[in-house]
């Protein structure tokens, strides 16, 4: 099966749908961004193995007050009882296993980790996500860990198209220690300007904005900016700008030889010393 970026996906899904008509334009442009899926992969699978099975079922506004279900992933850290809490929200085409070997990093670097798919992938409610359910399954999933674990400091962590996601979280709740974002970007409209479709008047056509840079200045608690600086799908320029929107007290990180998907792990290293200069996280 083809694979298709983000910046791929946004620039055909604008194209196509100004050819079959507006009806179908936030149609396409929720398929093609978010590509949800049950995909995943050898090492994700086998980097989930022994991650217990966590279901958060709410009622979801987004879709008329349904009721809908969210699968999700729980690695409890060593010492759990201690450990802060981190929801990690990933990001688009693969679903939470495929997120997995990141998960277990975040673990190795002191956390509790809960990685939980949105709508329409893996095992959680089908429905075709958007900018609007997205948002508000990671409600859900924060309001999950806020009630069975209210001791605990608590963190949200987005890479690429989960860090939107991350950031519309952080400037909702109060109750959260730290925000983490890694290969994201300020938003799809800034994602696609800087690609090679950068030409085409799209702009206005865009129904899932994710707008980064505009919210991000009102988030309360610190705030981590994470980029690879080989990152080719999200260009570090984009996490750069989206750390200077922000307020204080912030960090940027940048990973040289990191890519879109091995900056984490490059990086673990920078990771530990930046949480420990930001969160006073050892």
């Amino acid at each position: 099966m083809k694979r298709w970026t983000l910046l791929a996906a946004t620039a055909l899904a604008l194209g196509f749908a100004v050819l079959a008509g507006c009806s179908t334009l936030d149609e396409r442009q929720r398929a093609w961004i978010f590509q949800p899926s049950d995909r995943s992969w050898s090492g994700g699978l086998a980097a989930a193995e022994g991650m217990e099975d966590v279901w958060i079922g709410f009622k979801a506004k987004a879709s008329g007050d349904e009721q809908a279900t969210l699968h999700g992933l729980w690695l409890p850290a060593e010492q759990p009882t201690k450990a802060p809490v981190l929801l990690y929200l990933h990001g688009a085409r693969f679903n939470v296993t495929g997120s997995a070997p990141r998960m277990r990093r975040m673990q190795e670097l002191g956390f509790s980790v809960l990685g939980v798919d949105y709508r329409g992938f893996g095992k959680s409610t089908q429905a075709l996500p958007s900018e609007e359910s997205a948002y508000e399954d990671a409600r859900a999933a924060w309001d999950w860990l806020a009630k069975k674990y209210p001791d605990r400091p608590r963190y949200v962590f987005g890479h690429s198209l989960g860090g939107p996601i991350a950031i519309n979280l952080a400037t909702e709740v109060n109750d959260e220690s730290g925000t983490i974002v890694e290969g994201t970007f300020t938003s799809i409209a800034d994602v696609v300007s800087t690609s090679k479709w950068g030409w085409m008047p799209v702009s206005l056509l865009i129904t899932q904005r994710f707008e980064a840079a505009r919210k991000v200045g009102k988030i309360g608690s610190p705030l981590l900016v994470v980029h690879g600086g080989e990152d080719r799908l999200i260009l570090p320029d984009l996490g750069r700008k989206l750390y200077e929107a922000a307020a204080q007290p912030k960090l940027f990180m940048l990973v040289e030889g990191g890519s879109h998907h091995n900056t984490n792990s490059v990086g673990q290293a920078q990771y530990r010393q930046a949480l420990a200069q930001l969160f006073s996280l050892k």
